[in-house]
């Protein structure tokens, strides 16, 4: 049978990569800051652009760093880097993590499929492993909660 589902509200985010790119972030940061302000011989504009330029790189890292799962009582909300999609429980009808998948994938019932790049194995597999296997036993829960809604009626 499935695993019992986790108590609600839960966050699902992929944790080491959030880990790392934040990390990384910081230390592009403070490098290219550090750098701008030790050369001598960089004007003040060409400094300014150099504090920009580790900012920017910081920032889309700290994007790149952004999604996540929030499972609540209403529903699931898929936060991806450029994106967030609140669904109702009735409308997520399977979730996959296939071997070789990069990311979770939300089968919905408008016969689409939602990427959730907040469950990802690229670190942390046995992690992103039980993470599915989590969402997949609250949708389902409340799939048997509520059949009649399931099915779209």
């Amino acid at each position: 049978m499935s695993d019992l589902p986790p108590a609600l509200p839960v966050t699902f985010r992929p944790g080491h990569t959030r880990v790392v790119l934040l990390s990384a972030g910081a230390a592009i940061f403070v490098v290219i800051a550090a750098v701008a302000v030790l050369l001598e011989q960089l004007t003040p504009g060409e400094r300014i652009s150099f504090v920009f330029t580790g900012a920017l790189l910081a920032g889309v890292l700290a994007l790149l760093a952004r999604p996540k799962v929030v499972a609540d009582d209403s529903g699931v909300t898929v936060v991806n880097i450029a994106s967030r999609r609140h669904l109702e429980w009735p409308q997520v009808l399977q979730v996959n993590l296939r071997p070789g998948d990069p990311w979770v994938f939300l089968n919905l019932s408008d016969g689409t499929s939602l990427p959730v790049l907040g469950i990802q194995p690229g670190i942390a597999r046995q992690r992103a492993i039980a993470d599915a296997r989590a969402l997949r036993a609250l949708v389902e829960s409340h799939a048997l909660a509520d059949p009649e809604q399931a099915r779209g009626a």
